[in-house]
């Protein structure tokens, strides 16, 4: 029986519009412990929408969003990874410079020790000393992904972690995501690969102009679909013609 306290993260009803368009209509999700949860959804369904007000960037016209059973504020003790899609570093600064601030921030311990092994495994050993925005834009998700790890946060947000990546580096990337569950890392995994989300994730949320039309453990999901492929599951769901489109 799953309590409550199963649960690092629960939304209730969360609604929210930007210039009176609704975003979000009526959302209700739990993410457990431990678990890697797909939130999915094409460009403009209101995934990046919904983890910008879980972590208090944006208010909520009505609902709540809590984690660790309360609204999220700067300064809570729970260790917080977040990738957004769009880039976040000091771009005129070295790596190694960019890198050993946020160690810092978070007091990791040997900051230089680990840093160089996170580059070297990344294969970015050789770029320690060049200026971030020297770097290719997969370079540098290499770099905010380190970042994001570097103190094995209780929970991880990643939001299109993979995006523009070839086989050979997706498969680095998840390999790193993986060892992060496995110390017992909560995931919330934004993504539109869904060979990614069938290999990794426990539950998913797949969302469609602010509404959830389809959500729970990936197998149940899959079963209510006549066992289709997340893809196809993904590609009847956006096919449907409904009224008042948001996206």
């Amino acid at each position: 029986m799953t309590t409550k306290s199963d649960n690092i993260i629960e939304v209730e009803h969360f609604k929210i519009s930007f210039a009176e368009k609704p975003v979000i209509k009526d959302l209700s999700f739990v993410v457990r412990r431990g678990e890697i949860f797909g939130l999915l959804g094409s460009n403009g369904s209101g995934k990046t929408t919904t983890i910008r007000t879980l972590l208090g960037l944006y208010r909520a016209d009505s609902g709540t969003l809590t984690i660790n059973g309360k609204q999220f504020e700067p300064g809570d003790k729970v260790r917080i990874g977040y990738l957004p899609e769009e880039r976040g570093l000091y771009k005129k600064e070295s790596v190694f410079d960019v890198m050993m601030y946020f160690a810092r921030l978070k007091d990791l311990k040997n900051p230089a020790e680990w840093i160089m092994n996170y580059l070297k495994r990344v294969g970015l050993e050789d770029f320690a000393k060049t200026k971030v925005n020297k770097l290719s834009q997969g370079m540098q998700q290499k770099v905010q992904l380190g970042v994001c790890v570097m103190n094995d946060p209780e929970l991880l947000i990643l939001d299109e972690p993979t995006k523009g990546f070839d086989p050979v580096n997706r498969r680095l990337l998840m390999d790193i995501i993986e060892e992060q569950h496995k110390k017992g890392c909560t995931i919330i995994m934004i993504t539109h690969y869904m060979d990614e989300v069938e290999r990794l994730c426990d539950d998913i949320l797949l969302l469609k102009n602010g509404v959830a039309r389809a959500q729970g453990p990936v197998k149940d999901v899959r079963k209510k679909f006549d066992n289709k492929t997340l893809d196809q599951i993904f590609v009847d769901i956006y096919g449907e013609k409904e009224e008042g489109n948001y996206e």
